[in-house]
């Protein structure tokens, strides 16, 4: 129940609506995107039944994708029951991954790992399990009995328990 005063009210007034379950709206998505490239990334319903789904995709999301997967989602509640807002967007190419899926399509590329020991590697993401993933990293090292430093690659594993975040690196060159 929220209270609400009314300009020149002695005293507030009340009303009611429903909070809406995450598990429902997680269940709506998940028959909307079962049969295609598209996956839910993350939801989240805060006060006031402020929804925020976020998609991505095997293929780039379009604009169209997040119109259609509101739409979906808009004609499977009850708006006079359930006083919603919703917002459907696509997974920032900044932002960190927060689904297995991210990091299998972003094979090859170039990521920045911060651990949580506060610890920040950039690489190349080279393989991905689903206990922990693998990084080629370029280091500067000087060989013994050498004058110079060389440039060597190594291989990085990381424990997703062990990363405070993983994202796709964007350099402009």
């Amino acid at each position: 129940m929220q209270e609400i005063w009314r300009r020149g009210a002695k005293a507030p007034f009340y009303f009611c609506f429903s909070m809406i379950e995450k598990e429902t709206v997680k269940g709506i998505i998940d028959e909307y995107l079962a049969d295609s490239n598209k996956y839910l990334v993350d939801i989240q319903i805060k006060p006031d039944n402020i929804i925020i789904v976020e998609m991505d995709g095997d293929q780039p999301v379009s604009i169209d994708d997040c119109i259609s997967l509101s739409k979906y989602i808009e004609s499977k509640l009850v708006r006079d029951v359930e006083d919603y807002e919703l917002e459907v967007g696509s997974a920032g190419i900044g932002q960190p991954f927060k689904d297995l899926r991210q990091f299998l399509k972003n094979i090859g590329n170039e990521v920045e790992v911060l651990t949580k020991k506060g610890i920040k590697h950039t690489g190349v993401l080279k393989s991905v399990e689903p206990e922990a993933f693998v990084i080629k990293v370029k280091k500067q090292v000087k060989p013994e009995g050498a004058k110079r430093k060389v440039t060597v690659e190594e291989d990085v594993t990381f424990y997703y328990s062990e990363v405070k975040h993983t994202k796709y690196l964007i350099r402009f060159k």
